[in-house]
């Protein structure tokens, strides 16, 4: 859960905001952003993004983004691990009361957001109205957030307010509601409709960044070309799928680099390049859209890219053993091994007429399916061995995980092949199965044009050949791919997620059956999953909720709502003059963190 280009066009164009700044027709006083502008990270991601907008997005490429632009409440420690939620814009950690049901937030003073005309020339401070409006935006009915399951339901007075909006088709932002004060202009009362044990991470989540009421108002269904935020970083330019460009937010306020090392080398050596710097030291991030891995790398080489993640396939040319080779380190170039905390995995839409519902018979389907992707292949060919199976959907390293847990869905097209025979799937004289009424069966497959995408596609197509089950592969592009899964559209897509917060709420949400549309792209439903999750969430962290966790893990299996694959290592090779890097398990925009030596 993004492209941007040079862009030389008149301010009315409608991608562009930034470039036409310098010329408005206002002044603003400046921040203390210390940003130096001749300091420039040149990043790469691999598919793009789908629009700044946190609220209607949750393309991991946008987040990356908007997780520069935009600040919540909470964030993260950047070198504490596991994972520490610190303050971002609140003074302190939130006064906790009634039980666990009530947080309040006293907001810093003196931040400003980016300046934008939608100000009309004046300065424009960050205010606890701001969050207010911004978990409103995320539970208006019409902007049909994807994320508004992290709130709904749970702030008290709030389900009166949407229920008025479904009916009017307009929301009244207005409106107060009893479980979202702002007594004054910098605290912020929440009071929620029961204790929420997730409910710290969830305002650390970076999809609840403050936004600007006049910002939305401004540009509408534009908004999300037009991000304007209070964090280190503002949108210059914009060139969707193709290249993005931040610049330094002058009105940032910055702040001293001061995080204390966990005893590693690595964190040592961060420390001594970094420790009393001014911060942000980056004044310019461009990031290029490469979808392709070998141009990427190509990108690399030719230090047109100042750090990536090393592709796959270049691994054994770069790597030795769990080193680099002696060429890369006499270039300078500086190795970060992390497991993500994530997972990769199939999803066999629940509501699809050819392989969804609860009955034994579909369910024979997909867990023939299932059986028939070899996951060795996935790791051995796709990734080049820098995976390692994933068990669980809950990934190592968040909490609910069980390191002992193994899945109970095996690489068996024998056992597969005589599933689909008890259950009536007949092969035809070419081979391939009918289904039990006799009509074709054809999967659809969804996919992207990349080259590992491809070597998953012929994985795939190798198992489903030996049960007899034709497989259709339509080619697009991630955010259009992404749009039709969040539509139920997609039979079939390999997918992946991230953690948001390093809770297995994070990834049990995504099969939890309200949140179909908004996260839950497999469009699973299950009352017996379902049930699980609501007495999991009444619960504190702790090993009666851990075993909720691994029986909901087995329900899935037992409807096969996921084909479990991986869970990715990433290599993530840096050059010299990039300093401060260390790669952090939720946060991805690094940028305000790192500093470049001139070269």
């Amino acid at each position: 859960m993004w492209n941007l280009k040079q862009f030389k066009q008149s301010c009315i164009a409608p991608i562009m905001l930034f470039g036409c700044i310098a010329g408005a027709a206002f002044s603003v006083q400046a921040g203390n952003n210390p940003a130096d502008p001749s300091k420039v990270v040149h990043a790469v991601f691999e598919a793009a993004d789908d629009g700044m907008d946190p609220v209607r997005t949750v393309n991991a490429y946008s987040s990356w983004l908007s997780e520069a632009i935009f600040e919540r409440l909470l964030t993260y420690d950047y070198l504490a691990r596991p994972a520490k939620l610190v303050p971002q814009t609140a003074e302190a950690m939130p006064e906790v009361s009634d039980g666990g049901k009530t947080y309040v937030f006293h907001i810093k003073k003196g931040i400003y957001f980016a300046p934008d005309p939608a100000f009309k020339g004046t300065r424009r401070e960050l205010t606890a109205q701001d969050y207010a409006y911004t978990f409103k935006r995320f539970l208006d009915p019409k902007n049909r957030s994807p994320s508004a399951n992290v709130l709904q339901g749970k702030i008290a007075g709030m389900d009166e307010p949407i229920a008025k909006a479904q009916k009017s088709g307009r929301f009244d932002y207005d409106a107060p509601v009893s479980g979202l004060q702002t007594p004054d202009r910098y605290t912020l009362r929440i009071t929620l409709n029961a204790p929420d044990y997730n409910f710290l991470y969830i305002m650390g989540f970076v999809a609840l960044g403050a936004q600007a009421r006049e910002a939305v108002d401004a540009y509408g269904d534009q908004t999300g070309a037009h991000p304007v935020g209070t964090g280190p970083y503002m949108l210059q330019e914009y060139v969707p799928r193709s290249k993005i460009v931040l610049v330094a937010n002058p009105e940032y306020r910055g702040y001293t680099w001061d995080f204390k090392s966990s005893g590693t080398a690595w964190d040592d050596q961060l420390v001594h390049d970094m420790k009393g710097k001014k911060m942000p030291q980056v004044g310019r991030v461009e990031v290029s859209i490469i979808e392709e891995e070998q141009s990427r790398w190509l990108a690399f080489q030719g230090k047109q890219v100042d750090l990536d993640y090393l592709p796959q396939a270049a691994a054994p040319t770069v790597l030795d053993g769990k080193k680099l080779k002696q060429s890369f380190l006499d270039q300078g170039i500086r190795l970060d091994t992390v497991v993500e905390p994530g997972v990769v995995y199939t999803f066999l839409n629940y509501k699809d007429p050819v392989i969804g519902g609860s009955s034994l018979e579909k369910n024979a389907l997909r867990r023939a399916i299932a059986m028939s992707y070899n996951i060795q292949d996935d790791i051995s060919q796709v990734r080049l061995g820098l995976a390692v199976k994933a068990e669980m959907a809950i990934p190592a390293g968040v909490v609910g995980h069980d390191p002992d847990y193994r899945n109970s869905i095996a690489y068996d097209p024998v056992l597969a092949n005589k599933l689909l025979d008890h259950f009536g799937y007949k092969r035809g004289a070419d081979g391939y199965r009918t289904l039990p009424d006799g009509k074709p069966l054809m999967l659809r497959i969804a996919t992207e044009a990349q080259a590992i995408n491809v070597v998953l596609s012929e994985i795939w197509k190798r198992g489903l050949d030996k049960i007899g089950i034709r497989a259709d592969f339509r080619v697009s592009n991630f955010a259009d791919n992404l749009k039709a899964a969040t539509e139920c559209k997609l039979m079939m897509w390999n997918g992946s997620w991230i953690a948001d917060y390093p809770e297995g709420d994070n990834f049990m949400q995504l099969l939890y059956g309200p949140n179909v549309g908004q996260g839950n792209n497999g469009c699973y439903s299950s009352p017996a999953f379902d049930a699980l999750y609501v007495k999991a969430k009444a619960l504190p962290p702790g090993p009666e909720r851990n075993q909720l966790y691994i029986e909901m893990s087995r329900q899935m299996e037992a409807d096969t709502a996921w084909v479990l694959s991986v869970s990715r290592l990433r290599n993530w090779l840096i050059r010299p003059w990039i300093k401060g890097f260390k790669r952090h398990p939720i946060l991805q925009a690094d940028w305000m963190y790192l500093d470049v030596e001139k070269h």
